[in-house]
């Protein structure tokens, strides 16, 4: 009887032990560093962090609150190496607060500290932009307009030598025939000039 009751006791040791050591383990996974948003956008936005060399991170974990709002929003992912992720469908004008957490096969580190930042209006981006400002949109635009043109361009070229070597091919034949048209015009010509006699006939003038 007190065999099973010390096997038991046995397990529930080990149990806790093993709690404890996983504890320690996720205790010891440094939060991540140098927590940055990059890319604002009206609706979007990127997190970018650092890692401490060394600690076993195998993914990362994201906390996306409104400010003064109690909802959030949970984004984990493992199995991976980047040190980056995308935020989306946030709203115009809104101050947000994110946490980013690692994560290894221990459990996961402590919260980063807070990052704090609001979204812009579209109205104010657009506002904001430079005249002479110019984004990769707008050069692969100018970039598909030069193209269209060229080709345009090249087309009409084409056109214009294939007219001009059709008209010189034309001009060849026309001037290849006018010899022979030449030669028919003045044999007709001196067979109306000149008159038919007859054989051995004279012609005498009265006297």
């Amino acid at each position: 009887m007190w065999g099973i009751k010390g096997l038991c006791a046995a397990l529930l040791l080990l149990f806790l032990a093993y709690i404890s050591v996983s504890s320690v383990n996720a205790d010891s996974l440094s939060a991540p560093l140098n927590v940055t948003i990059k890319a604002l956008e009206g609706n979007s936005a990127i997190v970018t962090w650092d890692i401490l060399e060394g600690d076993p991170v195998i993914g990362f974990a994201i906390t996306q609150q409104k400010k003064d709002v109690r909802m959030l929003r949970f984004i984990q992912e493992v199995n991976t190496t980047t040190r980056s992720c995308a935020l989306w469908d946030l709203e115009e004008d809104t101050e947000y607060i994110v946490h980013v957490q690692s994560i290894s096969m221990s459990g996961t580190s402590p919260l980063s500290e807070p990052v704090l930042f609001r979204t812009p209006k579209e109205s104010e981006k657009l506002a904001s932009k430079s005249p002479d400002e110019v984004t990769m949109e707008e050069v692969g635009q100018d970039a598909q307009l030069r193209a269209g043109e060229l080709i345009i361009i090249v087309v009409v070229l084409v056109m214009w030598a294939g007219v001009i070597a059709l008209f010189c091919r034309q001009y060849d034949i026309i001037k290849d025939n006018e010899p022979n048209n030449n030669k028919d015009k003045a044999k007709n010509s001196s067979e109306c000039s000149t008159p038919e006699h007859p054989t051995g006939g004279l012609l005498r003038s009265k006297v």
